[in-house]
């Protein structure tokens, strides 16, 4: 049996990506994002960016994985996300989370933080034991 969550225990740090231009690709044929700034380094390179950023929303689909990873205890009721820093296709990242309130419902701040000093992304993961999902 899994021990009760509490403020302030901690996700395992793991690694995401580096993603490829193909991961990428991939990801933009499946989810219909096709924006070039994710696909066309040159455009990427005009508008400031070393290679082409990975969609953000590939980033956020990281944090379920590792959240049930983590606690397969747990189920994921709610995510929000907010983008700081965008990863760069080549850049590998680290995710990690910190539980911040257990009332009913456990919020674990989730982070993925890239090579530059924001995070890539900073997320809110409302959990709930699986057996009340």
């Amino acid at each position: 049996m899994t021990s009760p969550l509490v403020r302030g225990d901690k996700m395992p740090e793991s690694p995401v990506g580096p993603y490829r231009e193909a991961d990428v690709a991939a990801y933009a044929a499946a989810s219909g994002d096709d924006n070039p700034l994710h696909l066309d380094p040159a455009l990427a390179a005009r508008a400031g960016f070393a290679a082409p950023p990975v969609h953000g929303m590939r980033l956020m689909a990281e944090i379920a994985p590792a959240l049930a990873g983590w606690r397969p205890d747990m189920a994921l009721k709610r995510l929000s996300g907010t983008f700081v820093e965008p990863l760069l296709i080549g850049e590998a990242a680290t995710i990690s989370g910190r539980v911040m309130r257990v009332e009913g419902e456990i919020l674990v701040r989730v982070a993925i933080q890239g090579p530059r000093r924001g995070p890539s992304l900073l997320a809110e993961a409302i959990l709930v034991p699986r057996a009340q999902a």
